[in-house]
């Protein structure tokens, strides 16, 4: 528990900081360091000794390159180059596998490399798409603290009022009690988030537009916090990795981001969450 609270209280305070000043360029890069190596968490728990380096290799390298490409113009030119180098790779290395006798990589892992290397890093690229919009700084951090704050939400909840447990085999000791508390933590979050960030910036805030993503942001992460726990429970893995002692690896502190992060980009480019004075 002590290495938990003093990672965090490391960690949290840095990531604030990178999103509220740092430049796009840089911030960028942080959420390219995240992605590459989430991918590389979910093909070491998930890939079963099946996905091959050649296959591993280019899936990390596609979701390093992808988020940092999302600051220019040729982004989506780079991406579409990103999918067919990561497809091309796997299925060549799935079909030399099956003319050596090879059954082993199937079109499960050609998917799964598709999905680490280019599904989830087109994800985390909304945080760097929010920092390049007007008020930028407030909406990427609107996008992690809501993340953040709903699970905290949902597990005290879960802690203090929880009664009816087993809603999914997936977790089994979440409650309907800590998935409430979750949703209304998020959207009160939100709100206020709002109300903070109007005071200090001059920016006037759009409260429909941040009820919506305090709403489906939270649905968001919890649906991504299942989502990496149902890999987990198939996997037999308890941790994706241990790069961040008490907490895991960088896919278990992000797995709820890359649900909540594109709801939160569409909710504010439809709504936009803050205008005026930036």
């Amino acid at each position: 528990m002590a290495k938990r609270i003093i990672v965090a209280v490391i960690f949290v305070p840095l990531l604030i900081a990178l999103m509220l000043f740092a430049p796009p360029l840089l911030w960028a890069a942080v959420v390219a360091f995240i992605s590459a190596l989430a991918a590389f968490e979910l093909l070491r728990a998930a890939g079963e000794g099946k996905v091959t380096v050649p296959m591993k290799v280019i899936a990390v390298a596609a979701a390093a390159v992808i988020p940092v490409t999302r600051l220019y113009e040729f982004a989506n030119l780079a991406a579409w180059l990103c999918a067919f180098l990561v497809a091309a790779v796997s299925f060549w290395c799935a079909i030399h596998a099956y003319d050596e006798g090879d059954a082993g990589i199937g079109f499960a892992q050609v998917l799964l490399n598709i999905f680490a290397g280019m599904v989830m890093p087109l994800a985390l690229s909304s945080l760097v798409v929010l920092k390049g919009m007007d008020h930028g700084q407030y909406l990427v951090l609107l996008a992690v603290l809501l993340a953040f704050i709903t699970d905290g939400g949902a597990y005290f909840a879960g802690v203090f009022l929880g009664k009816h447990r087993g809603v999914t085999r997936v977790s089994p000791n979440k409650s309907v009690e800590g998935y409430i508390g979750g949703f209304l933590t998020g959207v009160v979050f939100a709100v206020l988030y709002g109300l903070v960030i109007s005071k200090i910036s001059g920016a006037e805030a759009n409260y429909l537009s941040l009820g919506l993503c305090g709403l489906f942001g939270a649905l968001a992460t919890e649906l991504g916090d299942l989502s990496f726990s149902f890999v987990k429970r198939q996997y037999g893995v308890k941790d994706y990795g241990h790069l961040l002692p008490g907490h895991g690896g960088m896919l278990d502190r992000f797995d709820s981001m890359f649900f909540c992060g594109p709801v939160v980009l569409f909710v504010v480019t439809v709504l936009p969450a803050f205008t005026g004075v930036a």
